[in-house]
């Protein structure tokens, strides 16, 4: 609180600076913008199509919110490039060059030119403009050309100074702004800055959808090519390894090798069956009856045994044919013959007188021939089973190829689709007119509403903040003390009182003491002196108070006489001792002044003082002495004990501590130092050491904060 007061104070202090100069901006500012020319603001609106529903294409996709944010960005700086400005500028120094009534009044580069400068002029500006191209401005003559456009502000970087190009809202229109001293300029500027972004931009787009349909013509071609060249790998790959459908010849092998294995089991299992069979009925048999049967019948099982091996080897060309039918036949046929045979061997067992065993010879022979024939179905069908596994085996490697070459086909045929329908796509957006148009022109508006009033308002305001901000940093930097509470704070010690200053060059401390009506100031000083009095009462631990300074001019002397009176009103008795020896202006004031010197030298005490308006003083010589070189220590402490004895206070005003070190001769005979500072004063880094040192013996009890301003 006590910095903002501060603060205040010194604005106070500046209320001069902070009236005059704002008035004289003001006054400054008026005259500058006297003559300042009205302003006329025209608008065009651009609909973009971009998030508008009802002008988007049916192939468009729905934008993003950031994705459309994105394009209206990429718009705006399109418009306010030089490539679109520059168009517009040599269409204005067109105008202004050929009409009889220009927009801007002609400039010094303009009245410059002859007639043939100027239709050169025209021809290059036309030029330039029907080939889109910029000014050379290392070219000399182009160069000058240039600079009579920046003289009449037609540049682009004039025209882009004035220029607001801005996106409505969320809308889906895009506002062309310009602001100049011509209602006409100014819709000439908006509506051709529209109309060349427009067909610049759709010139644009409409190359790069040729280029986009082109380059994806092409590619089409590629992969057509790259499709139909891995189709024919696949087709050639199944002509040569005879392959129609791999994946039904796959299930029929398969089919076939269960089929066989199935007959193959069947046949294992009669075989079996049929050397039980065969076994059970040799068991029954003897070996007589087996040699007599061998005997009868050898010519008929020769004959038996050939039907057998017919039978066996066209049952094997039976299943080597996949069960053909006229195998089937020429199986059964023989099948017939074997029976027939078996016929046969049945007769000549008549005249066998083992008659009744004839039935077990005869079905011993069928089971023979059965078992035969089954261990050859079960050879031949093991065969054919290897064969078909052979076969399926062959067909593995051929189906991974045959994946991998479908794989190739589907991703050309992937590649192939997206790219198609990326041409489609291009194709009809390239067939598709441009969706951006001007759907409001600018035109001529009215003034805008005059901005001098403004201005003169903002130079005062400006000038007053600048004046705010340089008193600010006067105050900032100002490390000088003007409070009690500043120089606690920058010393972090306590200060006893304060004492204001006065105006008048001298006071009278009798009268000041004795009379009971005074003026406020004195009464205040009288009031102060009392506090200050109470407060050293309270701090000091001896009768003995030493008082100094940092510096010079201090006001001690005059503090320490007012001291003295105000504790003799109190009914003290007080002596003064001038222990400066540098600046004894109390000796000086003294009548017939008693010496210190004396004093400390005399084997006799002093009892008879000098007085200052009855209060006992004892002086100095001066001539820069120090204490110690006057007597001994011991000496000087006796005497000053003896003095101690004698009065309730002794006040001894001493030096400066900056200016010489007489003080701290002092210290060794008073645990009581009082320091006073003059308000403005500033405490030096060397000054706090000094302070520091004084505070870390416990003798300085405080601060008087002298001279203040009331």
């Amino acid at each position: 609180m006590h910095e903002i007061l501060r603060f205040f104070k010194l604005l106070k202090q500046y209320r001069l600076t902070l009236i005059v100069i704002p008035i004289a901006a003001i006054i400054i500012t008026f005259f500058l913008v006297r003559n300042l020319q009205d302003s006329y603001v025209s608008t065009a609106q651009i609909a973009t199509g971009i998030v508008d529903e009802t002008r988007q294409s049916i192939i468009a996709a729905p934008l993003s919110r950031e994705q459309a944010a994105q394009k209206f960005n990429n718009i705006i700086e399109s418009m306010r490039m030089n490539r679109v400005i520059n168009q517009v500028s040599y269409k204005l120094g067109i105008h202004d060059l050929t009409s009889a009534t220009p927009y801007k009044k002609p400039s010094k580069e303009v009245l410059n030119l002859n007639r043939s400068a100027r239709l050169h002029a025209i021809r290059t500006f036309q030029q330039k403009y029907t080939n889109a191209e910029p000014l050379n401005v290392f070219d000399a003559d182009q160069k000058g050309l240039n600079d009579v456009l920046k003289s009449l502000g037609y540049d682009a970087e004039s025209i882009r100074n004035k220029l607001l190009v801005y996106r409505n809202g969320e809308t889906d229109y895009i506002m062309v702004q310009f602001d100049s001293e011509d209602p006409n300029l100014s819709a000439f500027v908006v509506n051709n800055i529209a109309s060349e972004f427009i067909q610049i931009y759709s010139r644009t787009v409409k190359e790069n959808q040729i280029q986009a349909k082109e380059f994806l013509g092409n590619l089409l071609k590629a992969k057509t090519d790259t499709l139909n060249s891995r189709v024919r790998n696949l087709r050639n790959y199944k002509v040569k390894n005879s392959i129609i459908n791999l994946t039904d010849q796959s299930k029929q092998l398969y089919d076939l090798i269960l089929e066989y294995d199935t007959k193959k089991i069947d046949a294992m299992e009669k075989t079996a069956s049929y050397a039980g069979a065969l076994n059970e009925i040799d068991r029954k048999l003897n070996p007589n009856e087996r040699k007599y049967l061998e005997a009868e019948v050898s010519q008929l099982n020769r004959a038996i045994v050939t039907v057998k091996d017919e039978m066996a080897a066209v049952y094997n060309l039976y299943l080597d044919n996949d069960f053909d039918e006229k195998y089937k036949k020429s199986y059964d046929s023989l099948t017939n013959v074997l029976s027939q045979r078996l016929q046969n061997s049945s007769d000549a067992y008549i005249s066998n007188p083992l008659n009744l065993k004839q039935d077990l010879i005869t079905q011993k022979l069928a089971l023979e021939i059965q078992l035969d024939i089954s261990r050859y179905s079960v050879g031949i069908l093991e065969r054919k089973i290897a064969e078909l596994n052979s076969q399926l085996s062959q067909l593995v490697p051929k189906d991974a190829d045959i994946q991998r070459l479908n794989m190739d086909i589907e991703i050309a045929n992937k590649e192939y689709t997206d790219i198609l329908n990326r041409y489609n796509q291009s194709s009809l957006e390239a067939s598709i007119s441009d969706r951006m148009n001007v759907v409001q022109p600018g035109i001529p508006g009215l003034a805008q509403p005059s901005k001098k009033m403004l201005l003169v308002i903002l130079g005062g305001i400006i000038s007053f903040v600048f004046c705010l901000l340089g008193i600010f940093i006067i105050y900032f930097f100002d490390d000088r003390i003007y409070s009690a509470e500043g120089l606690s704070n920058n010393s972090r010690l306590q200060v006893l009182g304060s004492i204001n200053a006065l105006s008048v060059s001298s006071v009278d401390l009798v009268q000041l003491w004795e009379k009971e009506e005074h003026s406020q100031e004195l009464l205040a000083f009288k009031n102060q002196l009392r506090a200050l009095r109470n407060e050293i009462e309270t701090e000091v631990s001896d009768n003995v108070v030493l008082l100094t300074s940092l510096g010079v001019n201090e006001g001690k002397t005059l503090l320490t006489l007012s001291l003295a009176f105000a504790w003799k009103m109190a009914k003290k008795k007080v002596l003064i001792i001038d222990g400066n020896f540098q600046h004894n202006s109390i000796t000086a004031a003294s009548s017939n002044p008693s010496y210190l010197e004396d004093y400390l030298t005399s084997d006799h005490e002093v009892l008879n003082m000098s007085t200052l308006n009855s209060i006992d003083v004892l002086g100095n010589r001066g001539n820069d002495s120090s204490l110690f070189e006057i007597a001994e220590q011991d000496r000087v402490r006796a005497k000053l004990l003896s003095l101690r004895q004698s009065y309730d206070l002794i006040l001894i005003e001493t030096s400066s501590l900056s200016v010489s070190s007489q003080p701290k001769e002092w210290l060794s005979f008073s645990n009581n130092i009082i320091a006073v500072f003059q308000v403005g004063g500033a405490l030096q880094t060397e000054d706090k050491d000094t302070l520091d040192q004084l505070n870390e013996t416990g003798v300085f009890k405080g601060w008087v904060l002298n001279k203040v301003k009331p």
